[in-house]
């Protein structure tokens, strides 16, 4: 029994379509497919990556191979230069490439905002072949779509290049659209990101600049603070280094100064265990100051056996001087005064730029202040010099008086043959002498700066009957009155000497101003009705009075009528010996004469 092959029944129309039909969606799935997975692969590294170049790298990767082409480019908008921008590679060298907007397919898609499809490039008077020339690439038909971002506005294109078969359909420029808008999400989140980014970064930046400042604030008003309260150049020197160790974590320090007159060099050294500072003297050039001040730089030693720090300051310092950083001070013409210098960083660490910017700002300011106190010390030399001159000039202006008594007693001596008389001239004489010993003695207390005065009690008759003694030779020789009413002849407490050179001060000059006409000075002594009992004497001369000029001002140092001789301290060291008493002068002057009233406190 022989067995027959299956006759095979012929296709129908309808078989042929269903499975033409079957083809193309399953082509249309796979694409799908493809598109799917190529935006979920789009976001999925949208939510895991803020790189940039990968996420628009994948783009184009997943456009190529969805669209089925040879190639892909994007290109980003410039909107400051109006350009589009893009990279290549061209073998190993990477180049960009860049189009007007407008130029170009990419730049026509760019000014419009929206997608065109070219089937032949190079019958589209819109094509730019520059880039086939240049790579020998063939460019046949393009796909381009516009990339915007969530606002509607185009920041950059993506072109698509040559579909491998056929040419790019309608589902192409859909999906090309599609994934432009992940590209362009990409691109703004990216952007975004960096610029939350560089605002943190400047936020971070300008806290820590603020922190600097207020330390550096800081560091200025503890500086300030402490330079305020130095009295002396050492307590400066001080003051400026201990602020300098503490602010960069010194174990010692140091500041020269170069002296103004001499020239040399001394460096005051302090460190972390001492209250005090240590003088060391420094030749030229010598260690790291010498250095600084050499080069008028900041000079920073590590510790890799740099030998400018001398072997003698490792010997004043107590330890091997491992690092070091130096300013200079800054002097008058460029020229350094001298240095701050810093050594050994705790902890074993190194000087820093940082510790570098913070001695240079110690150094800015210090240069100020001690310039101001090394201004300030001169300053006070002169005066002192110029106060201990006054005072001489006062001095020898009170010597006046008892070397005028002095003369007058011995003339009357060489006159005089009973030897009872003598002996009462020379005692008057010797009192002088012993006046002169007292104006020593203030001379000296005023050069120590002590401002005492030598209260005790006085018998006012005995004083005033001595005063007329040593007054009235000269008063009679010059033919002038000297009238002397004590209504008060019990006892006071003042300093004796001291008011002796005021009331002969005082008789000195109603003498000078009666001598032309002569006149009557009158020395009243009374005693106030008052809880303080003051003691009051007043001198009336019958002179011209006081000039109208100098009347305001008559018990300023240097201030006089224009009499010959005169220094005008006369009665500035009055004032200042009553006001020494704790009492007080006046004077009333008229054309008729003046009055001078002192007033003096028992308490």
């Amino acid at each position: 029994m022989s067995v027959k092959s299956p006759v095979p029944i012929p296709s129908s129309p309808r078989r042929v379509g269903l499975e033409s039909r079957v083809a193309e969606l399953e082509e249309a799935l796979a694409r799908e497919v493809r598109v799917t997975n190529a935006l979920r692969e789009v976001g999925l590294a949208l939510g895991t990556t803020h790189d940039l170049d990968q996420v628009l790298e994948l783009i184009l990767e997943k456009i190529t191979d969805a669209l089925d082409a040879d190639r892909a480019t994007l290109y980003l908008l410039d909107e400051a230069k109006d350009e589009l921008i893009s990279r290549i590679v061209l073998g190993d060298e990477v180049r960009s490439i860049r189009l007007k907007v407008g130029q170009g397919i990419s730049g026509h898609v760019a000014r419009t905002g929206k997608p065109l499809h070219v089937k032949d490039a190079y019958k589209d008077p819109r094509f730019s072949p520059e880039f086939d020339q240049l790579s020998g690439y063939r460019t046949r038909s393009i796909l381009a779509g516009p990339m915007k971002n969530h606002l509607g506005r185009t920041i950059g294109v993506i072109q698509v290049l040559n579909k491998r078969r056929g040419d790019f359909t309608t589902d192409d420029a859909a999906l090309l659209a599609a994934l432009a808008t992940q590209a362009a999400v990409s691109i703004d989140n990216s952007r975004l990101f960096l610029a939350t980014i560089q605002k943190n970064m400047q936020l971070i930046e300008t806290k820590e600049q603020l922190e600097r400042r207020v330390r550096d604030l800081k560091l200025l008003f503890g500086l300030e603070s402490a330079m305020a309260r130095a009295s002396s150049l050492e307590e400066l020197f001080f003051a400026v280094l201990g602020e300098a160790m503490r602010s960069c974590e010194a174990r010692a320090a140091g500041v020269a100064l170069r002296d103004a007159v001499s020239g040399a060099l001394a460096i005051h050294l302090v460190d972390d265990k001492h209250t005090r500072l240590r003088r060391v003297s420094l030749e030229e050039g010598q260690g790291v100051v010498g250095t600084v001040m050499r080069r008028n730089d900041v000079v920073l030693v590590r510790a890799d056996g740099d030998k400018r720090a001398s072997k003698l300051l490792d010997d004043k310092l107590g330890f091997p001087c491992q690092s070091a950083l130096g300013v200079p001070l800054e002097g008058e013409e460029g020229v350094p005064m001298g240095a701050v210098v810093l050594y050994n960083k705790r902890h074993e660490k190194q000087f820093t730029d940082e510790d570098r910017g913070l001695l240079q700002l110690i150094t800015a300011n210090a240069s100020t202040a001690i310039q101001l106190q090394l201004a300030r010390e001169s300053r006070e030399r002169e005066e002192r010099l110029t106060t201990i001159g006054r005072l001489m000039s006062g001095m020898i202006h009170d010597l006046k008086t008892p070397l005028t008594v002095i003369r007058g007693y011995l003339q009357m001596m060489q006159k005089e043959d009973r030897p009872e008389t003598r002996e009462t001239y020379a005692e008057h004489a010797l009192k002088q002498f012993e006046h002169l010993s007292a104006m020593t003695r203030d001379v000296l207390e005023f050069a120590r700066g002590e401002r005492t005065v030598l209260i005790r009690k006085v018998y006012l008759k005995e004083f005033f009957d001595s005063l007329k003694a040593q007054l009235e030779p000269e008063f009679q020789r010059r033919g002038l009155e000297l009238v002397i009413e004590l209504n008060d002849k019990g006892t006071a407490r003042f300093d004796e000497g001291k008011l002796l050179r005021v009331i002969h001060n005082l008789a000195r000059n109603a003498e000078e101003a009666m001598a032309d006409k002569g006149g009557r000075l009158l020395i009243k002594v009374s005693r106030e009705k008052t809880p303080d009992n003051a003691l009051v004497i007043t001198c009336s001369d019958t002179g011209p009075g006081i000039p109208k000029e100098i009347e305001h001002r008559l018990f300023e140092s240097f201030v006089t009528s224009g009499k010959k001789g005169g220094t005008g301290l006369g009665l500035a060291i009055v004032k200042k010996s009553i006001e020494e008493h704790g009492g007080s002068i006046t004077v009333h002057s008229t054309n008729r004469g003046a009055t001078f009233k002192l007033r003096l406190p028992q308490k």
